[in-house]
């Protein structure tokens, strides 16, 4: 659509615009030259095959359905779950695929190789993110016009709110991902000043306090519940408020001012507040079995608070149906008919599942390789969360048997070491949140794959572990404890309905006895976060909150370079399989890392206007 045009091509559009039309004007001076004297004669041609500006901006309600449908306007390169920025760069995901040069995330995975222009995909989710905001200002400016008039002043106030969600909601991202990023809203639009705004014009706090101001204006005008699906609505803002203060509560992100020490009370007394707006909601629960709430049929549960929509072509009789482009890359190889293995769980991962006595080992969970197998269980016992994240050799795939011809024989199969891609790279562990079962299938498989499966924002055990974790920073540990428990009382619950193959694998308990101090409240929290959350495009951005990205990392980068994993083929053979040993390049910097790089292009662009983040 050419309304939504984003600032980052206006001088390149300009320099086009301009060749295209002198070369349009000499041919027709050449073929007319009898009838046109001039290229003045021309310049009134309406093109075709585009919205007019004038016509969309007239139609507020349809400029609002446009901000909307930017949410699942994402692709591989530049995806809005950001798997690649909260997971790749994390000790939860590497990035899989035929390789370290198979798209250009790796140095993602390594942090040390990372620059302003690799990868340069880091470009397109800049730009990306920019035109979902264009969409969000033009949609403000159209209800100001002509929101009351066309739609009543009731309405136009609602949808006035959930455009300042959403643009909120795309700002929050590129807080998370660079921090340091102009502030371009509508009255930036109004006046033309995209190319004057500074990226560096906001502190982190002054940035992250006028995302908070928008989804409060949010907040206090949306209803509880929306009539349409998928609309914003007063809880999901409130849990978007509590994510937003939590990450300010502890510090700017970068070591220096983030952690245990820089924590500010009154912003974590907000999250306490946001989140119990949360809990009180009648409409939002937890969803009985931790399975369910990764499987299609599913996905507006009342787990779910807030979630990018997506649809199969039998449900809206198009082509593509509302494809999820950006988990694209992330089936398992020969599963799918294009399942290219990216996105892979680590050992460490793995590992940190482990339980004994049926809680967590943290002080021992990595010091040895292992990882159940399928009807040979051992001593070592597994939260049961593993087998519902993580696809596993000798294990069915998403809790089913995979068919597979072996030497011309149809054969019901789990999954083996065959469905990993590179194995001497990346292992041989698949993801499994992000997929439906294979009965159900790919919405599209030609010649790429897509899946119906909505993108979660916020759903309610995410927004419950932040309350917890605020709970332990203001002294509530047992208020904690009773959080965490009833998450660790759902994973007990969540082995019978899908995963009873591995039931004699799993053990988990309940934390029995309160939390002794704050530090082991604390632990226990951040555990649970990664169990829970694993995989869902957060790891890195939890590490980063709480101070402790650099010695997390590094201290996985040592371990994850000696991987090895043994299993079997298809047909049998034993596999003794080493990999992980790109780590061994790898490093995260303090105080440079913990944001990445402003891209190369945005800084060209409009030169002097923005200033790189420290350290690239």
């Amino acid at each position: 659509m050419k309304y939504n045009k984003n600032i980052k091509n206006r001088k390149e559009d300009r320099r086009v615009r301009r060749t295209a039309w002198m070369l349009l004007c000499a041919a027709f001076s050449i073929l007319h030259s009898s009838l046109f004297t001039s290229c003045n004669d021309f310049i009134d041609v309406e093109p075709k095959g585009v919205i007019s500006e004038d016509l969309a901006m007239s139609q507020p309600d349809e400029m609002v359905t446009a901000a909307y449908a930017k949410l699942g306007d994402d692709w591989y390169t530049y995806p809005f779950n950001m798997w690649p920025y909260g997971d790749v760069t994390s000790d939860d995901a590497m990035k899989g695929g035929s390789g370290t040069t198979d798209t250009n995330y790796h140095p993602f995975e390594v942090w040390s190789s990372l620059t302003a222009s690799s990868p340069d995909h880091m470009d397109e989710m800049w730009y990306h993110l920019y035109c979902s905001i264009s969409r969000c200002n033009r949609a403000l400016v159209s209800l100001d016009e002509k929101g009351e008039s066309l739609l009543g002043a009731e309405k136009t106030k609602i949808r006035r709110a959930e455009v300042l969600f959403l643009r909120s909601h795309f700002y929050f991202k590129l807080a998370q991902i660079w921090n340091q990023v102009p502030w371009i809203d509508e009255e930036v639009y109004r006046n033309h000043t995209e190319e004057q705004t500074r990226n560096d014009a906001l502190s982190h706090e002054e940035l992250m306090l006028k995302i908070i101001a928008d989804f409060k204006q949010a907040y206090d005008v949306l209803p509880e519940t929306q009539e349409d699906g998928g609309r914003a609505n007063k809880i999901a803002a409130a849990a978007y408020l509590a994510k937003c203060y939590l990450t300010l509560a502890w510090g700017n992100g970068y070591e220096s001012g983030t952690g245990v020490s820089h924590i500010n009370k009154e912003y974590m007394n907000q999250v306490l507040a946001y989140t119990k707006v949360v809990e009180a909601s009648p409409k939002y629960d937890y969803l009985e079995d931790f399975g369910d709430v990764f499987l299609p049929e599913y996905k507006n549960s009342k787990e779910s608070i807030f979630a990018v929509q997506h649809s199969d072509y039998k449900d809206d009789n198009t082509r593509f149906g509302r494809a999820n482009w950006s988990n694209m890359l992330n089936g398992c190889w020969l599963v799918w008919s294009c399942g290219w293995d990216f996105h892979k769980p680590t050992q460490n991962l793995v590992n940190a599942f482990k339980t004994k006595n049926g809680l967590p080992m943290f002080d021992d969970f990595n010091n040895e390789i292992a990882y159940p197998v399928n009807g040979v269980p051992n001593a070592q016992k597994w939260d049961p969360r593993l087998f519902h994240t993580v696809g596993i050799p000798s294990f069915p795939y998403k809790y089913e048997l995979l068919t597979k011809v072996i030497d011309n024989v149809e054969q019901k199969l789990p999954m083996t070491t065959s469905n990993s891609r590179t194995p001497g790279t990346y292992g041989f562990y698949t993801s499994l949140k992000e997929v439906p079962q294979r009965s159900k299938g790919e919405t599209y498989d030609n010649p790429w794959q897509a899946f119906a499966m909505n993108d979660y924002v916020l759903r309610y055990s995410d927004v419950m572990l932040m309350r917890a974790e605020a709970m332990v920073e203001t002294g509530d540990l047992e208020g904690a404890r009773s959080i965490i428990n009833a998450i660790r009382q759902r994973a007990m619950n969540s082995v019978s309905k899908h995963i009873s193959y591995a039931a004699d694998q799993c053990e988990i308990k309940l934390y029995a006895t309160a939390f002794p101090d704050k530090e082991y409240a604390r632990k226990c929290v951040q555990w649970e976060r990664r169990l829970e959350m694993a995989m869902e495009g957060g790891r890195f951005f939890d590490l980063r909150r709480w101070g402790i990205a650099s010695e997390t990392l590094n201290k996985f980068f040592e371990s994850e370079q000696n991987d090895v994993f043994v299993g079997q083929d298809d047909k049998g053979k034993k596999v003794e399989q080493k990999y992980g040993q790109y780590y061994r390049d790898a490093h995260f910097t303090a105080e440079k890392n913990e944001y990445f790089p402003i891209p190369y292009i945005q800084l060209f662009y409009v030169p002097g206007l923005y200033t790189q983040n420290k350290g690239y």
